[in-house]
């Protein structure tokens, strides 16, 4: 009884842990005019109108055998942007992350699409349409770098690029982790399931994680030829125990194919490779052995490093039958055609068993535009966020820059330029340190100039041509290594930084009445005084040459007319008296 509450406890956790899963699915339905459920697996999709305002809806020529998510797919234009949808994520979460294209135009085919898709700054894939009526899937493994994630079309050398649907599928904690995932994701090349009873593919609702498991029967070129002799097929309808890291689902486990004359070999082509890559194998004893039977085997190739040495012996490292082992090779080099073969040991009885295989490359994540940077122009986009321009997403530089900058061909990217934008210069622009040249000119910004202080490494700032007003911040003169600096036509007030008119700096600021140079104004208010005074002593003494004129006058005037003598010179007493 306790035993079958601990059982009770634990399926609950697990159906309640896939519930969760799947309520955090996004499903995207590129083209699709409406919202709707599936009622093959009973998941949600969405439109992605309103999520994307580029491109326009296409109808899907002959998506017959298809799910509904084929019959309209999304084209974008041929030019020089990119075209990005942005999903949510958790910030270090795992996360598989699925586009699909379905073409289906079976009249056009010397157009027939060939672009670039891009997660975040990183290449994924170069989409080649050769096959109009086949769905080309491509799927990664990622750690989420941040609250979300973009992925990009782009680029297009041929036709135009499209876009049928993008998912994003949240996994367990423990799956798929790696030592190198701060500095790859896994592209995934190859998901096998052996032993299937057809050529459908399993995924959700039997994989509750969706990932899509490829049928060993599907026939197209370079997929699982030179099979050897003897492999037969096997199954069965118990329930096989899959609670280990990956958590393959038990229909892929509960079928495999057998090598009955000891060798268990295959070869498929990996698109991208040779490469490093994370391999996993799946086994699983789904066959009754007799006490004195045994399945052991190798992994006979040459491959880096080796593991030929290395036996699989399922029953013994998986305690038991119908119970999962996943062997996985954390960092192999295999080649573009990769053939590999299982040999059986001299002393097991059975000959090898393969359930299922998964390979995926390691893609080196590629360096995003500065995040400094990217806050800056974050700001300059909230204050037009219902310009069109300020809506581009993506990366700002990567892999097509935004039409309004200019980005340098640094790792990380850094922003050069910026032009055609209106809105006010953010504070945020002081922490662009590593910022060598600033050009800023020709666009509508308006209002004060913001502290430049931190951004020692500008060489070059070009303002000119704005709306800019207020005083010219004093920062400006102690800029270490600043070369040039333009501010002509705006508004600028106040007296300039006197640094910037005594050091070897380029320095054009014409248009601006309102800005003076200090040293300039001391010296007009020297030349001012000094007039003043010395009009102030030609006019004393004009004065005193009159005083002394007049009374000269006097004394003559006193010869004539005696009898005035008295008055006249009464009166010269008292004004020189007044003296």
């Amino acid at each position: 009884m306790a035993f079958l509450s601990l059982f009770l406890v634990i399926y609950l956790c697990l159906a309640s842990s896939v519930l969760c899963q799947v309520s955090e699915f996004i499903s995207i339905d590129c083209g699709s005019p409406g919202n709707y459920t599936d009622p093959s697996t009973g998941l949600g999709w969405v439109s992605d109108t309103g999520i994307m305002n580029h491109g326009k809806s296409v109808a899907v020529e002959n998506p017959s055998g298809y799910s509904m998510q084929y019959e309209r797919r999304r084209d974008f234009p041929i030019d020089n942007k990119k075209y990005c949808y942005t999903l949510r994520t958790q910030e270090r979460r795992r996360y598989l992350v699925r586009a699909t294209f379905l073409y289906g135009d079976q009249g056009n085919e010397d157009a027939y699409p060939k672009f670039e898709m891009y997660l975040d700054a990183t290449e994924w894939a170069t989409v080649t349409i050769f096959d109009a009526s086949r769905v080309y899937v491509y799927e990664v493994i990622i750690r989420a770098p941040s609250s979300s994630i973009d992925v990009c079309i782009c680029c297009a050398t041929t036709g135009s690029p499209f876009i049928s649907t993008l998912e994003l599928r949240p996994l367990n904690l423990s799956m798929y982790a790696t030592n190198f995932e701060d500095n790859f994701f896994l592209k995934v090349a190859a998901r096998v399931n052996f032993g299937a009873p057809s050529k459908d593919v399993v995924r959700y609702p039997d994989d509750p994680y969706d990932r899509i498991w490829e049928s060993d029967l599907d026939q197209r070129q370079n997929f699982l030829v030179d099979k050897a002799p003897g492999t037969e097929r096997i199954n069965t309808t118990k329930n096989v125990d899959i609670r280990t890291r990956e958590y393959p689902p038990v229909k892929v486990m509960q079928t495999a194919v057998v090598g009955t004359e000891g060798v268990l070999s295959y070869r498929l082509n990996l698109e991208g490779f040779p490469a490093n890559a994370r391999a996993y194998a799946y086994f699983a004893e789904i066959e009754n052995l007799g006490p004195n039977e045994t399945r052991k085997f190798k992994l006979q190739q040459p491959y880096i490093p080796d593991y030929s040495n290395a036996v699989v012996n399922i029953a013994e490292n998986a305690n038991g039958s119908c119970r999962l082992y996943e062997p996985s090779y954390m960092n192999v080099t295999l080649n573009f055609v990769l053939s590999f073969s299982f040999v059986k040991t001299h002393d097991s009885t059975r000959g090898p068993l393969l359930s299922a295989i998964e390979i995926s490359k390691y893609q080196v994540i590629a360096a995003k535009t500065d995040w400094k940077d990217v806050t800056v122009l974050t700001a300059i986009c909230s204050m037009s966020a219902e310009s069109a321009w300020a809506n581009e997403g993506g990366d700002p530089c990567v892999p097509a820059h935004w039409e309004w900058i200019t980005c340098s061909s640094t790792i990380p990217p850094r922003i050069t330029k910026i032009q055609n934008v209106k809105g006010q210069i953010p504070s945020e622009l002081n922490n662009m340190e590593e910022l060598t040249e600033l050009w800023l000119d020709g666009n509508f910004f308006s209002g004060q100039l913001p502290d430049m202080s931190n951004m020692i490494n500008l060489r070059i700032v070009h303002l000119e041509n704005n709306k800019l007003s207020g005083p010219l911040p004093s920062a400006l003169g102690s800029l270490p290594n600043l070369q040039e600096l333009y501010i002509q036509n705006n508004s600028f007030t106040g007296e300039i930084p006197p640094a910037l008119l005594t050091r070897k700096v380029i320095f054009s600021y014409e248009g601006n009445p309102g800005l003076h140079k200090g040293a300039q104004r001391k010296m007009h208010f020297k030349l001012i005084l000094g007039a003043s005074i010395g009009i102030l002593a030609v006019l004393f003494v004009v004065f005193l040459g009159s005083l002394l004129l007049f009374r000269n006058l006097c004394r003559n005037m006193s010869h004539k007319r005696s009898d005035e003598k008295g008055s006249c010179t009464s009166a010269f007493f008292m004004l020189h008296c007044s003296f």
